[in-house]
């Protein structure tokens, strides 16, 4: 066989081999950054330069990056802690979100829902953008939250995330954006979009997976609820031992991108292009979704007349692919983003997401094209 080609990197990315190197001697350190002792201060010492990494990833201060798990616990921390933590101290009772949120989003909306908050979900055009009047009519004076992504994982598009900022601060309500896909893929300034709370995931760009981190703007200044209890770490917002390897590898990993990000989005921008102009050529009633002019530079929705995606996947076994978020992909029910976009249930399930990688080479979207083609033909003349 021939060796796998991965195009799932929304899903995941390989951990980076100067990550792992950096992580190597802390798994064996044996200190915790909770002890005064010498191994402790050195755990406490790579976990404080690991957080200055992140902040410096994202134009903020070392103080504002609370660590957890994972982007889906920092949306949770984010919207549930601002939620629970205000309840009592405004009338405001309203959460704002999108119709093409992940799942780690949606859900906790909904479980505030069950608790006597009101939720509202703004749709999104054709290609996958909020609108700002739509925005606009929905944010009021009992909006307490508006929490929007920004880069839709499956198709890839861009919010406009400092319009819908300021228009969540114009009605007095805070803004939380999930920017999971976004971090160390394109550009991110927690000061230019204006966020109060941003959510990232160290495994989507190079880090290890178990580790994320919750950006508060302002620091404890922003109060949140801590969602779990425990010892005093990190203020006591999210109690519980600190995974010195896993945060070290997301420090790394935030350094990495900073460095390197402007150049690997612009490759990976010409090679998805080239991959699809690749598909077109053979495959004219090949459909592009999303917001072709402003999505993430490794993103494409590609929907296949005639040929539902896991027929597909089917026959692609070197090809590393999936028909949508890897949290959903496989359910018996069309994405629910794309059917958000407006994708009837035949086409939904007729779409694959390709999410290009650090690395990717031409030559590999070259066999990649050519064995989707030949796939989509032979399966197509055994409709016949």
């Amino acid at each position: 066989m021939n060796p796998i080609i991965n195009l799932d990197h929304h899903a995941t990315t390989p951990t980076d081999a100067r990550v792992v190197a950096e992580m190597a001697p802390f798994w064996e350190l044996g200190g915790n950054a909770s002890s005064p002792h010498a191994l402790g201060r050195r755990a406490a010492d790579a976990i404080e330069t690991a957080r200055e990494g992140v902040a410096a990833l994202l134009g903020a201060r070392a103080g504002e990056i609370v660590w957890t798990s994972g982007a889906t616990e920092a949306n949770n921390l984010a919207i549930l802690g601002l939620a629970r933590a205000w309840k009592g101290k405004t009338a405001r009772r309203k959460i704002v979100t999108s119709a093409i949120e992940h799942p780690a989003v949606l859900a906790p909306c909904r479980a505030l829902e069950r608790e006597g908050f009101s939720l509202a979900i703004l749709p999104v055009d054709s290609m996958g953008r909020v609108g700002i009047e739509a925005a606009r009519r929905e944010i009021d004076e009992t909006t307490l939250l508006v929490s929007v992504q920004a880069a839709n994982s499956e198709v890839g598009t861009l919010q406009e995330v400092r319009s819908l900022a300021e228009l969540a601060h114009e009605r007095g309500a805070f803004f939380h954006c999930d920017a999971a896909q976004a971090v160390g893929k394109i550009p991110v300034s927690v000061a230019e979009w204006d966020v109060d709370l941003l959510s990232l995931s160290a495994h989507k760009f190079g880090g290890p997976m178990g580790v994320g981190a919750l950006l508060r703007r302002g620091g404890k200044a922003l109060v949140l609820a801590p969602q779990s209890f425990g010892g005093g770490q990190e203020g006591g917002l999210r109690p519980g031992t600190l995974a010195v390897p896993l945060i070290v590898g997301l420090g790394t990993a935030a350094r990495l991108a900073q460095q390197e990000m402007v150049a690997d989005a612009k490759q990976r921008a010409i090679l998805r292009d080239a991959f699809e102009k690749q598909l077109q050529a053979a495959i004219p009633r090949l459909q592009i979704n999303g917001d072709t002019a402003h999505r993430l530079p490794g993103a494409s929705s590609l929907t296949f007349s005639d040929i539902e995606a896991e027929a597909l996947l089917a026959h692609l076994p070197e090809l590393m692919l999936s028909t949508g978020s890897a949290c959903s992909s496989g359910a018996l029910e069309p994405s629910p983003v794309l059917t958000a976009l407006g994708l009837n249930r035949d086409a939904a399930f007729s779409t694959l997401r390709i999410g290009l990688g650090k690395g990717i080479c031409r030559e590999e979207i070259e066999v990649a094209a050519s064995q989707i083609t030949a796939a989509y033909q032979r399966l197509l003349s055994l409709d016949c």
